[in-house]
C-alpha cells in the first residue's frame, strides 16, 4: 500500500477522524488514480468531481463545502481540462489552483481558449496565497495568475511576429513545426513534438480570435488582415 495511505490512516488513528469527503480537481490521472486506495480504508467516503463518474457525486460551480474551521467554495475554471475546478478558502481568502496555476513552471492546458478565460476570472476570486496542485505554495496568487496572462500574451505576439516575417521564400505561410522549430530553436529536438501540440493550441485560439487562418488542405497557417490591427 503507497505511503501517503499509510500515513492517512495513522493521522486518522491518532486524531480518531474519517475523511467525510474527497474533492478532486479533475480527472488527470495523477490527481485520481489514489482514490481507489483511499476507499479500501474509507469505503464511506464520498467523492467529488465536476463531469463526475458513476461512483461519484457531481461538483456546480459554487457549491460549498464546510467543515470546522474551514469552507470551501468551487469555481469551474476550464482550460487544463474541461471539469477543471478551483476551491477558495474563503477563511485565508487564498485558492486552491489545481492544475490551472502551478508552484513551478507554467501549466498545459487543452484548450488556450478557455485556459485564458479561466485565468482573467481566477484572479478575481481571491487575493492571498495560491495553493497548487504542483510545486511549492504561491504567497501571492493574484500576481502569479498575473504574470500567467501576461506570458502567454507575450508568447502569442511572438507567434504572430514571427508569422509575418517570410517563410523561407513562401511568404507569411507557416506550418505548426516550422514555427516550433524557430521559436524553440535552442531546445533540444526531442522535446519539439511536444512543444509543437501547445504551439497548435496558440494557433487554434489565434484563429478563434481572428488573428490567423487555417488552411486545412496543406494544414498551415497564415496570419490574417485582423493579426496586424
Amino acid at each position: 500500500m503507497p505511503a501517503w495511505i499509510q500515513s492517512l490512516k495513522k493521522v486518522l488513528a491518532d486524531e480518531k477522524a474519517i475523511v467525510d469527503r474527497a474533492i478532486l480537481t479533475h480527472w488527470h490521472h495523477d490527481h485520481t488514480s489514489g482514490i481507489k486506495d483511499l476507499l479500501q480504508i474509507s469505503p464511506n467516503t464520498v467523492v467529488f468531481k465536476n463531469q463526475p463518474e458513476k461512483s461519484q457525486s457531481n461538483i456546480e460551480n459554487g457549491q460549498v463545502f464546510k467543515t470546522e474551521g474551514a469552507t470551501l467554495r468551487t469555481f469551474h475554471c476550464p482550460g487544463h481540462t474541461t471539469d477543471h475546478m478551483a476551491l477558495i478558502l474563503e477563511e485565508e481568502d487564498a485558492m486552491f489552483t489545481g492544475d490551472n496555476v502551478l508552484g513551478h513552471g507554467t501549466a498545459v492546458f487543452e484548450d488556450l481558449a478557455a485556459y485564458m478565460d479561466s485565468l482573467d476570472r481566477m484572479q478575481h476570486q481571491f487575493s492571498g496565497r495560491a495553493y497548487p496542485g504542483h510545486g511549492a505554495v504561491v504567497d501571492d496568487g493574484k500576481s502569479k495568475i498575473q504574470e500567467y496572462i501576461k506570458h502567454r500574451h507575450e508568447r502569442e505576439q511572438q507567434v504572430l511576429s514571427l508569422m509575418e516575417k517570410d517563410n523561407a521564400g513562401k511568404g507569411s505561410v507557416w506550418r505548426s513545426m516550422e514555427l516550433v522549430k524557430t521559436i524553440y530553436k535552442d531546445v533540444p529536438e526531442n522535446l519539439h513534438v511536444p512543444a509543437e501540440a501547445g504551439v497548435v493550441k496558440m494557433l487554434e485560439k489565434l484563429e478563434l480570435d481572428g488573428k490567423v487562418v487555417h488552411d486545412t488542405d496543406s494544414d498551415a497557417w497564415r496570419p490574417s488582415s485582423k493579426a496586424s490591427l
